[in-house]
């Protein structure tokens, strides 16, 4: 029998990443991109669904009786019914522990970024700032920090951001991995109150559920120093967007660099685009976990699920 297979935005990943096709037989269908209202057209008939980012609630999955697998090529399943598939018998399956190093050296990078000013400098070189200056540096109007004895708080203390916590000791970061919110602090962490009001550097490496979404907000932006930074490569729905435009436009904090947002792409009139034009922002377009090496290592799990479900022996379930 030929399972077929449907890959819903296949331009998720690059050309240039290979992606076998799988062993057993299967009829392999992909789209560069899905519009919500052609989900359920493209997947009639398909056993395995793969999708990065198409959303896939239960009204959708109500249409579609032949689906056996939601094979997700990412990390992050909110854009999936949960609840939905386990109701339907449809197992899901996601990509696990695949972009550790690609996030944690892209956060030390935003780090790096603003404390030293790297991109008003390059900005002001730009516009001839260099040239014309009377001596052999340019130090411009920019402060330029060192991230060695600065205290990092971590707040998510899963893979990712142990991986942070490795880098950030290695170049001489103190490191403070937040408790949950609310709650006394376990063993090896710190309250997560404390984190805020210690962290020179507060970084984000949770997942977005429904105890975390708004967790970074006014509150708690008005707790952290004036001078601290604010990194998330998480979720956008973490964080409070219209709050962290007003913090940094009121000179709550210092700074701040984003990988993510609430709506992705964010409209030209978004609180994370009003930021940016304020130059106490640093965005970037989702890419933290979009190294080669990491987007090969998604591409060869991706197959692996669906293999190993079709084998009987599911790898990688969250249902």
């Amino acid at each position: 029998m030929t399972t077929r297979i449907v890959f819903l935005d296949r331009q998720s990943l690059p050309s240039h990443i290979r992606l076998r096709r799988p062993t057993f037989p299967h009829d392999w269908q992909d789209y560069p991109r899905t519009p919500p209202d052609e989900v359920v057209a493209r997947l009639q008939g398909a056993q395995l669904a793969i999708t990065n980012k198409v959303r896939l609630g239960a009204e959708q999955l109500a249409q579609l009786p032949d689906l056996r697998l939601i094979a997700v090529a990412a990390t992050g399943t909110d854009h999936i019914d949960l609840t939905a598939c386990r109701d339907r018998g449809i197992a899901v399956c996601n990509i696990q522990q695949y972009a550790v190093h690609s996030v944690a050296e892209h956060t030390l990078g935003l780090m790096l970024a603003l404390a030293r000013n790297l991109v008003p400098y390059q900005q002001d070189l730009l516009a001839g700032a260099w040239q014309a200056s009377p001596q052999f540096c340019y130090l411009g109007h920019h402060p330029i920090h060192d991230l060695a004895g600065k205290t990092l708080g971590i707040i998510g203390g899963g893979s990712l951001g142990q991986a942070v916590a490795k880098l950030a000791r290695a170049i001489g970061m103190q490191v403070l991995l937040a408790g949950r919110k609310g709650q006394a602090a376990g063993e090896g962490r710190t309250a997560f109150d404390e984190v805020l009001r210690q962290a020179d550097v507060l970084s984000l490496h949770c997942p977005l559920t429904n105890e975390t979404r708004g967790l970074i907000g006014a509150t708690e932006l008005g707790q952290m120093k004036d001078t601290a930074w604010l990194i998330n490569t998480a979720r956008g729905g973490i964080v409070d967007e219209s709050a962290l435009l007003e913090a940094l436009n009121n000179g709550r904090l210092a700074g701040a660099a984003c990988d993510v947002a609430s709506q992705e792409p964010p409209p030209a009139d978004s609180p994370l685009m009003q930021a940016l034009r304020g130059g106490k922002l640093l965005l970037t377009p989702h890419v933290a976990w979009a190294s080669d090496e990491a987007m090969q290592t998604l591409a060869d799990q991706l197959i692996d699920n669906l293999e190993a479900f079709m084998a009987g022996e599911p790898l990688r379930r969250v249902d």
